[in-house]
């Protein structure tokens, strides 16, 4: 009950903001939710993002939006999205969506670093397909994009690297299905995995055509081929996981930690899932005692805003960890 009151102290809107709705589970016409959401996006550092945005919609610089890491528009988005920001709440943030889609977006639906086809990669796709969805964008362009994404795991009509004259095919970045990417020496990468399957989960069950149905089912298998708690996924370059795995961080953009993949598959319908057992128990096993997570990854002094010092107790992490454990029914 002590980390709950914290998290629902009125000094910090947007924690409060998020603890209401999601550990509370308030509805969304509860007055209560709705102030705080009103003090979130006007007083919390949703509102100190949305201040660094030009009036066209982009961050730092106009075009794809990938650079500069961590303060232009991809990463601005994302960012955004963890910190519980809605299309409803204010018209900004509907015109940066508007601007991701039309210069990130290719005509066949990969979400681009670059603005061509070949600067897409599965954390690129799968980061920003979620955050779109969790903002409250609505715009059809979405479903090709959550399509290319399904095809990309699956490799349902998608030609080899090799086949240059394909209209759809692999590339350097992402070189084929189920999550193979080359920063990853062309293995299967287990971070962009984490966003893809993060952003199915978000996309609703009526949208989930068989394809994304079957791209699905593949992550799913392949988040589980391993157990979550050890994190030894392939590892293209090193032959071990990294230590990132096990460091609780806020935000999180493209290096992920287990707590993403636990986030990803209990937004999927497997919080009771033996096989999820063991890393539930270790992020439970994080908390300390009086019930809060610390911040061991952070991105201080390299995006918008500062969200606590390393090594303490961190509120947004809470939230992230009691999320899951509530899902399981562990808190």
């Amino acid at each position: 009950m002590k980390a709950l009151n914290w998290l629902l102290d009125p000094s910090s809107p947007g924690v409060r903001y998020l603890a209401l709705r999601d550990l509370l589970d308030l509805p969304p016409d509860d007055p209560e939710l709705m102030s705080a959401c009103q003090a979130a996006h006007g007083q919390g550092p949703i509102a100190a993002v949305l201040a660094e945005m030009h009036p066209e919609g982009y961050w730092e610089k106009p075009g794809p939006g990938y650079n500069p890491k961590y303060r232009s528009t991809v990463w601005s988005l994302i960012l955004l999205t963890q910190l519980g920001a809605q299309i409803a709440s204010d018209g900004r943030i509907a015109r940066a969506c508007a601007y991701i889609l039309e210069q990130s977006l290719t005509p066949h639906g990969q979400f681009s670093a670059s603005g061509a086809p070949s600067g897409t990669v599965d954390c690129l796709q799968g980061n920003l397909c979620m955050a779109l969805v969790a903002l409250g964008c609505e715009d059809p362009r979405l479903d090709l994009a959550y399509e290319w994404m399904a095809r990309s795991v699956t490799g349902e009509g998608i030609a080899p690297i090799s086949d240059k004259n394909a209209l759809l095919r692999y590339y350097s970045g992402k070189c084929g299905p189920l999550f193979a990417c080359g920063a990853n020496d062309k293995l299967a990468c287990a971070w962009g995995a984490a966003k893809v399957m993060l952003a199915f989960s978000l996309w609703p069950r009526e949208r989930r055509t068989p394809l994304i149905e079957r791209a699905i089912a593949q992550g799913i298998d392949f988040l589980f081929s391993r157990d979550p708690a050890e994190a030894d996924y392939p590892s293209g370059w090193t032959g071990r996981p990294s230590g990132n795995w096990w460091k609780f961080g806020f935000p999180v953009f493209y290096i992920t930690d287990l707590l993403q993949i636990v986030e990803a598959l209990v937004g999927l319908g497997y919080a009771h899932d033996p096989r999820l057992q063991n890393a539930l128990h270790l992020i439970q096993s994080k908390q300390d005692s009086q019930g809060r997570w610390a911040l061991d990854y952070d991105y201080t002094g390299k995006t918008w805003g500062d969200y606590g010092a390393k090594k303490q107790p961190n509120p947004w992490v809470t939230l992230r960890a009691r999320r899951v454990l509530k899902a399981a029914g562990m808190v």
